[in-house]
């Protein structure tokens, strides 16, 4: 991660809050996966957002109960793209910087220089 973000020197770094399903290994290794970009982001000064899935879907489909199929749709269609982003989780990134640039100037900012 840090050689990434000393690479591409990204003005800020967006995070999806944690979402708690049923399958706790999942949850743990994405905590640790997730807890490893913060570290990082935060060593190398980058800004940190983070932003509830509410949140996201809200900014990306304009209703926060919106279901992952109806994300994907629309991040396919707010990005031009000429086929559905796979994996889902691309999407789901995708989603995140398109929440992003749509509330940065809002203050759901955790950690800022």
């Amino acid at each position: 991660m840090n050689e990434l973000l000393r690479r591409f020197r990204p003005d800020a770094v967006a995070v999806e809050e944690l979402f708690w399903n049923t399958n706790q290994t999942t949850g743990i290794r994405v905590a640790e996966a997730r807890g490893v970009l913060l570290l990082a982001a935060r060593q190398n000064l980058v800004s940190i957002y983070e932003y509830t899935p509410l949140q996201v879907k809200q900014a990306v489909v304009g209703y926060g109960r919106a279901e992952k199929k109806q994300v994907i749709s629309m991040v396919t269609t707010l990005l031009e793209l000429k086929a559905p982003p796979k994996p889902d989780d691309t999407a789901d990134a995708l989603a995140l910087a398109i929440c992003h640039a749509n509330c940065a100037s809002s203050a759901l900012s955790a950690f800022n220089r």
